[in-house]
């Protein structure tokens, strides 16, 4: 029987090749001396998820190879990031990427290029889970994810006098508790979508919503659809039912373009986020939702609007409109969330579909988790009861920080920063193709930013783009602008520096 690897020899769960890390880092060097770049090239990939803990990086020789630099440059970076204690070395294995201190949570996962991982090329292991460290020293401008509001507490106290009406059942709700469903068909009517309760299933938050239609939905080989940019945890649920993703632009959306993919690709599922994208910002009209679901019924694919933000409408003015619109097509399909109006921690979401779908839905999540916590669905029913007092701060509150953040950008960069209408994030243009530099630059410096590609389905194209996000605290996002200055100094400097001599 093997033996447990010890602390300090890190067990290796997958293998990165020089190809798939030239893929993954992009364009990493924008300046400076080169080991230290490619180190906060490697660091920030594994900080922000990217790159997993526990994977063999490719040999020194190698992987300069792949990157057109010198062994110096790649033995350097690897020792750098063995002092920062983002890597081990193995007797046997190489180089091994590691997390210091051992506090880890979940950050996105993805192949490192292309639809179909290979073989030593793919980032992703059966029994492992990417993980980023806990942003200890780190401002976190990358969590999409705001602070809990005050009601929250008691919202979760008077769940706790409604649980004992539950107790003497088992606690397994497949379809999710009727209190809840109930709240949630309400809130469609409300916004003028004739909803019943057997149209809603209650899912533990939005990502399992989307990986369960991924899943029921493609096999092996399929086309997905998606708009580029789009949400990644999405393009993760798609390739992991096997799908493969092909994108059309966004913002405005061309909808013949995609329906012309659609029809090309012979697509199973096309999956949009209507309501201040992510990560773009882009409202989709009434009229192209409209046309969207035209194209939903006449080829007769299922369609998933995402409407995780559709309470965060931050300028005034009415919700958006329903992307489901008048009816019940059973090609068209929302999924929305606590999560991101009230609380990331409230891990509760919800699909509204036709009952047929929402039973068949129902049974694929059987082999998941059976059901959601009840007392998070009491907790859920409580706070949409009172949703319309409740996001009157919520919107306040994340105004506020999203003026901040803009204000305090436009006045440090010469980047095209827009001012988002809703949601939760910035959708910043540098100006420059040196996202995934500055991303490791700003990481060297204490702050996690998200790197244009990596919301793309190929991890081609938005690469002079970064997602900011305005969810911390207002003295953290005022810490986090000097540091973000320090970086692009770093990268744009370099760049000029290194134009000097050619």
């Amino acid at each position: 029987m093997p033996t447990a690897a010890p602390a300090s020899s890190p067990v290796v769960l997958r293998h990165l090749s020089s190809a798939a890390a030239a893929r993954l880092l992009g364009a990493w060097h924008a300046g400076g001396p080169a080991y230290v770049a490619l180190a906060d090239a490697l660091r920030s990939a594994v900080l922000s998820g990217t790159l997993s803990p526990n994977t063999r990086l490719p040999s020194e020789r190698d992987l300069a190879a792949a990157l057109h630099v010198s062994r110096t440059t790649t033995s350097g970076a690897y020792a750098r990031l063995r002092d920062l204690g983002f890597a081990a070395s193995r007797v046997g294995s190489g180089t091994v990427t590691t997390l210091p201190q051992g506090r880890v949570e979940r950050g996105p996962r993805r192949p490192a290029g292309g639809d179909a991982p290979v073989a030593d090329e793919s980032l992703q292991h059966p029994g492992a889970r990417n993980a980023r460290p806990a942003a200890v020293g780190h401002l976190d401008l990358w969590q999409a994810t705001p602070s809990a509001p005050p009601e929250l507490h008691d919202s979760f106290a008077r769940a706790l006098d409604s649980l004992p009406a539950y107790l003497d059942s088992g606690g397994y709700e497949p379809y999710g508790l009727a209190p809840l469903r109930e709240a949630v068909a309400a809130r469609y009517r409300e916004r003028g979508v004739p909803t019943t309760a057997d149209e809603i299933l209650v899912t533990t938050g939005a990502q399992q919503a989307i990986a369960l239609l991924a899943r029921t939905h493609l096999r092996p080989g399929d086309r997905a659809v998606v708009e580029s940019p789009t949400y990644f945890h999405a393009l993760e649920a798609m390739r992991e039912a096997g799908g493969r993703v092909v994108g059309v632009p966004t913002g405005p959306l061309d909808v013949d373009l995609l329906a012309s993919t659609v029809r090309r690709t012979q697509a199973r599922l096309v999956y949009l986020v209507p309501d201040y994208q992510n990560p773009t910002g882009y409202l989709l009209s009434a009229e192209e939702r409209a046309a969207v679901r035209e194209v939903a019924d006449r080829n007769g694919v299922t369609v998933v609007g995402d409407e995780t933000l559709v309470e965060l409408g931050l300028d005034g003015g009415p919700t958006p409109p329903a992307f489901a619109g008048r009816g019940t097509s059973p090609h068209v399909v929302s999924v929305g969330s606590a999560s991101k109006a009230f609380w990331g921690g409230l891990r509760v979401g919800w699909i509204r579909a036709h009952p047929r779908m929402i039973a068949q839905l129902a049974r694929a999540r059987q082999s998941m988790d059976i059901a959601t916590a009840v007392l998070e669905q009491l907790a859920a029913t409580d706070l949409l009861g009172r949703r319309a007092e409740i996001m009157v701060g919520r919107r306040a509150m994340l105004r506020e920080r999203r003026d901040l953040l803009v204000g305090r950008l436009r006045e440090s960069f010469p980047w095209e920063v827009p001012l988002p209408a809703g949601g939760l994030f910035c959708w910043v243009d540098l100006g420059r193709p040196v996202a995934q530099a500055f991303a490791a630059a700003a990481a060297a410096e204490g702050v996690l930013v998200a790197a244009g590609p990596l919301f793309t389905p190929d991890g081609d194209g938005a690469d002079s783009r970064v997602r900011l996000t305005f969810t911390r605290s207002p003295a953290e996002l005022a810490d986090a602008v000097p540091r973000l200055v320090r970086a692009w100094g770093r990268v744009a400097g370099g760049r000029r520096r290194a134009s000097s001599r050619t």
